[in-house]
Parts: C-alpha cells; sequence; structure tokens
C-alpha cells in the first residue's frame, strides 16, 4: 500500500500544487439472518483511492477502485479543483508525531473463517427460539480496515484497525400481538458473546409483553444507553465547528458559559483504549488528540477539521472524519465520552419512565434542540423498581434544556456508535400516552 500511495503522490506532485493521497483497504466476513435461519454468508473486500489537490488555492478531489488508474485519477482531481472557487483556508496537514491508540486491532479477524462466523450467526438464532422468542433479522460481521495517508507536506499516517459487530432484532408472541426488541453489540475486539446479545433481546421482548398505557405527564425519564445515544445525537451537531460557524448552533458565541449540569464532562477522544473510532489520526492525518468539550458544564471547545480551524484561526481538533476513501473528509465526531463527578441510582426515581430506545431521533430540530420521538420498550418505575411496560408512547422536551439538568446512574458504561456513555437520568420530560 505504501508504494502505490507513494506512486499516487509523486504523479500528483508533477501537475499540482500541493496532493494528499488516501488509500483504504477493507477486509471481512459478512453474516445475514433472515428469520430462524442464516440467510447468507459473504466475504467483502475493497480497495480504493482518494486524492485530494489543490491548484491556484482551488480544492479538487477524486477517487478510483482501479489502481491502473492512478493518472486519470490525478487529472479528475486537478480538473475538480480548476472548475472551483478559491479558499484560502484549504490547507493540508503538516507534519507531527502520532499517539500510540491500543487494542483497536485484533489479529484474529484475520484468520476467522466464514464457518465461524456461520456458527456465530447459528448460535444468535437458537437462543433466541430458546429463550422463546422468534429472530426476524440479525446479522454478524467482522472488518479488517488498513489506511494511509500521505501528502505533499511530507505526513505519512498509517492506521489499522478491526471491528466486530453483532446485532438481532425479536418478536415475543403478547396475546394477538407481538412485542419486538433488538440487541446490538460492537468492539475492537474478538469478545462479543451471541448467547448474552441473544438473551437481552429476549429478555426486554419477554418483559415488554402486556403493555398499557401511559398516563401524559412530566416526569422523570432513564435513558437506557441505545435511547441515550439517538437523543444526544442532535447534540453533537451544535458542537461541530461547522454548524457553528454558519450559524447552525445554539452553542455559537457561548464558549465559556454554563451550558450544562455542573458534574457533566464531555470529551472527543479519538485516542480511547478499544475506542470504536480511535486512530492515530484523522482522516486528514491530524493526530487523534482527546478534545475537552465542556467541564463541570462549562462549554470549552468545540470540534474541528483543518478546513474550519483554518477559518476560525485556531488548530484542528483531529476529527476531520472520512467515511470511506470515496469521501472527502469533514467534521465529525471520533469517540464521545460523557461522564459525571458523582453518579445516580434507579432506586433514586421514585415515580418515572425507563426508556429503552427511541425512533425518530434524527426529526429533532438541530438548532433549537425540541424533539418528540416514539419510546421503544418503555417500563414504568415506581419507587425505583422497574414495574409495568408501556406499549405506545411519545416522548417530547429539548435537548439543550435537558443537558442543564442530567445526571448519569451507576452501572454499565457502552459505546454505542461514537457514543461512549452510561444510563442517563432526566429531571424532567414529557411522556405523552
Amino acid at each position: 500500500m505504501e508504494e502505490l500511495a507513494n506512486e499516487a503522490l509523486n504523479k500528483a506532485q508533477k501537475v499540482v500544487d500541493e496532493a494528499e493521497v488516501y488509500l483504504e483497504k477493507d477486509e471481512g466476513l459478512d453474516i445475514d439472518i433472515q428469520k430462524d435461519s442464516v440467510g447468507f454468508a459473504k466475504k467483502v473486500h475493497s480497495l480504493g483511492m482518494g486524492i485530494r489537490v489543490i491548484v491556484d488555492g482551488r480544492m479538487g478531489f477524486a477517487y478510483t477502485t482501479n489502481l491502473d488508474l492512478i493518472d486519470e485519477t490525478v487529472e479528475r482531481a486537478a480538473d475538480s479543483a480548476r472548475a472551483n472557487l478559491p479558499d484560502e483556508n484549504f490547507k493540508f496537514a503538516l507534519p507531527s508525531s502520532y499517539p500510540k491508540v491500543k487494542d483497536i486491532y485484533d489479529k484474529r479477524a484475520e484468520y476467522l473463517d466464514v464457518v465461524e462466523a456461520v456458527d456465530f450467526g447459528k448460535l444468535l438464532v437458537s437462543t433466541c427460539l430458546e429463550e422463546g422468542c422468534q429472530p426476524t433479522s440479525g446479522g454478524y460481521a467482522v472488518g479488517n480496515k488498513d489506511s494511509i495517508l500521505m501528502n505533499s507536506h511530507g505526513v505519512e499516517c498509517k492506521n489499522s484497525s478491526t471491528v466486530f459487530s453483532a446485532f438481532v432484532s425479536v418478536n415475543a408472541l403478547d396475546g394477538e400481538r407481538v412485542s419486538t426488541a433488538h440487541e446490538s453489540h460492537s468492539s475492537c475486539q474478538m469478545e462479543l458473546e451471541a448467547e448474552k446479545i441473544a438473551k437481552k433481546a429476549c429478555r426486554v421482548a419477554l418483559d415488554s409483553r402486556g403493555g398499557g398505557p401511559v398516563e401524559t405527564a412530566n416526569m422523570e425519564v432513564v435513558l437506557d444507553h441505545q435511547a441515550a445515544a439517538g437523543l444526544l445525537s442532535t447534540f453533537t451537531q451544535a458542537i461541530n465547528g461547522d454548524n457553528v460557524q454558519r450559524g447552525r448552533s445554539i452553542y455559537a458565541n457561548k464558549d465559556g458559559e454554563k451550558v450544562a449540569a455542573d458534574g457533566l464532562h464531555i470529551y472527543d477522544d479519538g485516542t480511547v483504549k478499544g475506542g470504536l473510532y480511535s486512530s492515530r489520526g484523522d482522516g486528514e492525518g491530524t493526530p487523534s488528540q482527546k478534545t475537552t468539550v465542556i467541564k463541570g458544564g462549562i462549554l470549552r471547545n468545540f470540534i474541528y477539521d483543518i478546513y474550519t480551524a483554518q477559518k476560525g484561526n485556531i488548530l484542528s481538533t483531529g476529527n476531520g472524519i472520512r467515511v470511506s476513501f470515496s469521501d472527502m473528509p469533514s467534521v465529525s465526531l471520533s469517540n464521545l465520552l460523557v461522564e459525571f463527578d458523582n453518579y445516580s441510582d434507579m432506586t433514586e426515581v421514585q415515580e418515572g419512565c425507563l426508556v429503552t430506545d427511541v425512533l425518530g431521533a434524527h426529526t429533532a430540530n438541530p438548532i433549537s434542540g425540541d424533539f418528540s420521538v416514539e419510546v421503544m420498550n418503555a417500563f414504568l418505575i415506581e419507587n425505583g423498581e422497574i414495574k409495568s411496560p408501556v406499549r405506545k408512547a411519545m416522548l417530547s422536551g429539548n435537548i439543550f434544556e435537558t443537558m442543564q439538568d442530567i445526571k448519569g446512574l451507576s452501572g454499565e458504561k457502552r459505546q454505542l456508535g461514537p457514543f461512549i456513555l452510561p444510563q442517563l437520568l432526566c429531571s424532567s420530560l414529557r411522556v405523552v400516552g
């Protein structure tokens, strides 16, 4: 890979002012579950290159999966630049040292064969059936990604990571109706337990049977990990440096002000041990780092890539993230850590509602923070104990107001997507029956 990246960079530098080459190789297995059987199992492989160039202050980009066409790809990137408008903020990363990031690569991914992956899928299915639930869909995937980024300033950043992920959705008979639930887990290490994933999905589905309506009221709400991650996605749009600069963030011009609960700390950290989005450097070659976003409820920083950092006359926070070689980097999260000085306990909730997941979090207003979502697998809480299930309900509120009086619950922290967080306790949200 290094030889190919070097070849492309040398060719690009002959025809443009500055160049950057990003080469990415993905290999893995993908197992699909439909109802109570493994639908298909396949090996996946991709290799592609993305080339960004700067010509007379103009940025251009092109990509290819045919590495015999490097010359043509360079020319397309140059043509793209010439058609663009000049912008003094177009820059590439400068040479720097990179941090060591632990436990993001498991060599066992290289040797896992289709038979082992199929067996994992079969165990998911059989465990669901043994627990009295019908699996409706699921999957198991293993990915092994290597990438290298080089640019004309002498930057060379290599990253290698693995990911193992599994999920299952189930139905449980509930009289003439069915109760549904799902569970998923992802890790950089080969540590997933099919039985544990299946049993948790089944437990939630079975416990949700016989649910009734809930009386509309403002009440304390415990957001389980899935629900918390869903609602916090709206908050994260407000700490995106691009949104801040475009006036699309409620936090614009509020750095240094109190915006959240006193004991709340939020960090974006691309160096977390075993983090799903940890790496030595981001998709632009900027070293990964830990950025304090909120400290003790005070807004401290936003996250930036090189372009938005240049516009703000500051430094990139290492958040120029690429989805793949076919996309240009843009501002996005690495791992978002949600931490508290002190943690509460479910026993402190006298009358409230536990929400396992939410549907429609993407419809929240990213500027105002208002949301109205459907709750999934909700349960009433009485005197600190989880009681009767709720069949149908909506949850509404404002995420930015919620952040000002939010608590973390003691117990397991999980990583779901970029979020690493505990269950969250919201003092008052509107539960609509």
